[in-house]
């Protein structure tokens, strides 16, 4: 059986990544070891914390910075989270500063909301109905 450990987003300042990640999303770090130039940086939700884990990847590959700032100019979120009530996440993260690309909209059986951040993607949260 195949399962997910581990995914990644791509990140350009692994430090400013895990300062978003951990003190506006709520996640918490997992693994921080040295990987060359960079780290092995992970974290996880604290209602998971032996859950899949986030990588937070250097964007360091010559592809990389193309990719990303092709769907970002194109409002393309590169992950998606769940949360219980997107309402009140995004009034959540709008106090902590988070800016949202786009607010909270009823897409039927889902609502979803898109920001930034800060490490060069954008993000959505979804929440089933």
């Amino acid at each position: 059986m195949i399962r997910i450990r581990v995914t990644s987003v791509f990140v350009d300042d692994q430090t400013k990544a895990l300062d978003f990640y951990t003190e506006k999303l709520g996640f918490i770090k997992k693994t921080d070891v040295p990987a060359g130039d960079a780290r092995w940086l992970t974290v996880v939700s604290p209602a998971a914390s032996d859950g899949v884990e986030l990588l937070l990847e250097p964007d360091s590959h010559p592809a990389v910075g193309p990719f990303k700032q092709a769907l970002v100019a194109d409002g393309i979120p590169f992950a998606q989270f769940t949360v219980d009530d997107v309402h009140a996440e995004v009034e959540r993260l709008q106090g902590l500063g988070v800016e949202f690309t786009q607010g909270a909209i009823d897409m039927g059986p889902v609502v979803t909301a898109v920001f930034d951040d800060t490490c060069g993607n954008l993000i959505q949260i979804a929440a089933m109905r």
